[in-house]
């Protein structure tokens, strides 16, 4: 009987400790970059999380602008970041500059250059005689960072045209909100012009397309999320909860029926009228998956280009360096 007791007791007291554990177990905090209001997830997710019926309980998140992707590196590198969109170019810098060895795709943001969807358009001023890529020697190329996606697609389209950086133009960094002005003001003689930004009445009225971003690359897998493999192991859980959530409300962003609410969301953002964003989430928009899958194939291609240009050195198997069972795991959820 006493030794009956005692284990009762023992029981109980374990059952407390167990109770007292998951109690007091804090959500995951989850970081996430953008650079593009509303062309970016995570500059906008945030605005529907009550569809996150995780978020608050298994993990919180955060959303912090960047410039461009280069500068996430450091941010992921540091723990600064847990989901990080960065770009095609940017992972491998990622893998073999900075060494991230344990940095996973798992994730699509958005595939430029897809058939039917709007690819980056590369400006001119309309008064400026540059009417093929060959006239843009001897001038000024706008980027908003070396190593970006839009800065591998401008430099591999310049190289086709027999065209290398310091020999026959120069590169001008700045954010990609303010390209448009850095053409019109002359300080840049070519810019890009990703969503929304491309939409700038005052660029369409005096700038001309010289080229699209397809017409380097052809489809690229633009943005992928990442994150750490020692992140996504320790929290794994939390992670497919994440997951869930984002495809529950990326998914309500894509429906239709709904793209009248989504524009004034986007108009709040932005600050822009809500009759300005009629292309968001359509084909006039980039490609997204649905289901959060990245084209890996094309990812391939665009890492290969980004050694090609020198930027890494050696050849990087995608394939290592992809995890899409989270988003997977998730959707199975959704079914």
């Amino acid at each position: 009987m006493r030794f009956m007791k005692l284990a009762l007791a023992g029981v109980c007291a374990l059952g407390l400790f167990s109770a007292g554990t998951a109690d007091s177990a804090e959500p995951v905090k989850i970081r996430m970059s953008w650079v593009a209001p509303v062309a970016n997830w995570a500059s906008i997710i945030l605005e529907k999380k009550d569809l996150a019926k995780h978020m608050g309980k298994s993990y919180t998140l955060e959303s912090t602008r960047y410039q461009g992707t280069p500068q996430m590196i450091t941010a992921i590198a540091n723990n600064e970041l847990e989901v990080s969109n960065l770009a095609y170019s940017s992972l491998a810098i990622a893998i073999e500059n900075a060494g991230l060895n344990d940095i996973r795709v798992i994730a699509d943001e958005f595939q430029d250059g897809v058939p039917g969807h709007f690819s980056t358009q590369f400006y001119v001023r309309k008064d400026s005689g540059i009417n093929k890529v060959e006239d843009l020697k001897g001038k000024v190329i706008g980027t908003n960072g070396g190593g970006s996606a839009v800065d591998i697609a401008v430099r591999a389209m310049l190289k086709k045209h027999g065209l290398e950086e310091k020999r026959d133009y120069t590169m001008l960094e700045g954010p990609l909100p303010a390209m448009p002005a850095m053409l019109l003001e002359k300080k840049a003689d070519l810019i890009p012009a990703v969503l929304p930004f491309s939409f700038n009445p005052k660029l369409k009225a005096e700038g001309k397309i010289l080229f699209e971003q397809r017409d380097a690359l052809g489809v690229t897998q633009m943005i992928v999320w990442t994150a750490r493999k020692s992140f996504v192991d320790k929290h794994h859980a939390a992670m497919v909860d994440f997951m869930e959530d984002m495809l529950r409300i990326t998914r309500w962003f894509q429906d239709p029926k709904n793209h009248d609410e989504v524009a004034k969301i986007a108009s709040k953002i932005t600050k822009a009228p809500p009759e300005r964003f009629g292309w968001l989430y359509t084909k006039a928009d980039t490609y997204r998956d649905p289901n959060l899958i990245p084209n890996l194939e094309a990812l391939q291609r665009n890492v290969d280009t980004t050694r090609d240009l020198g930027f890494v050195k050696k050849h990087i198997d995608i394939a290592k360096y992809a995890d899409v069972s989270l988003v997977k795991e998730a959707a199975k959820r959704l079914k």
